[in-house]
């Protein structure tokens, strides 16, 4: 339970608070918790519903990773926008397409060890090539590929990102139904 909160940090991506907690063994310590807007990440689906559909990611240069990474589109939540909401954007903004039909996969907790961010995972059907609208920060490559080969991706390791690996294996667990 939460006794207090200090704000250390505000920024523009995230703030870093102190928390005051009382531990489930009635102890009182301190913890450090960034706070997060939340996140909407989307796989976009470019053929129809075969068992192995060809899918878009992306590669994207992150400084925290030391390089480009294959990820797919996400980003964060802007103030009052829903989670649906920012996943077509984003899809929009980082991949240059437009969702006809855009399917909740679930939400996850990114690290819930420090952070209170969540990022909800959707899929995206029957998408529409328009222009991207990338920030200036963002050096994007876009790869389409078929889902069996982002799946190998994942298990020889080239796939190393958590939101992606949680997107790419969950539709491919249940999503092929949605």
């Amino acid at each position: 339970m939460k006794l207090g909160t200090r704000r250390v940090h505000s920024g523009r991506v995230l703030d870093l608070d102190i928390d005051t907690v009382r531990f489930p063994d009635g102890s009182v310590g301190e913890l450090e918790m960034i706070r997060h807007s939340g996140a909407s990440a989307v796989v976009p689906v470019l053929s129809g519903a075969a068992a192995d559909p060809e899918i878009l990611l992306i590669r994207q240069f992150r400084h925290a990773a030391d390089g480009p990474i294959w990820e797919v589109p996400a980003g964060r939540l802007d103030p009052g926008e829903t989670p649906e909401a920012c996943a077509r954007r984003e899809l929009v903004e980082e991949a240059g397409f437009q969702a006809g039909r855009l399917d909740r996969l679930t939400t996850i907790f990114t690290t819930p060890g420090f952070t209170d961010e969540r990022i909800h995972l959707f899929v995206a059907h029957d998408l529409i090539a328009t222009q991207h609208h990338r920030e200036a920060d963002e050096f994007i490559e876009t790869h389409r590929m078929p889902l069996a080969r982002a799946l190998a991706m994942i298990r020889s390791g080239d796939v190393t990102d958590a939101k992606t690996v949680v997107s790419l294996l969950f539709f491919s667990q249940f999503g092929l139904q949605v």
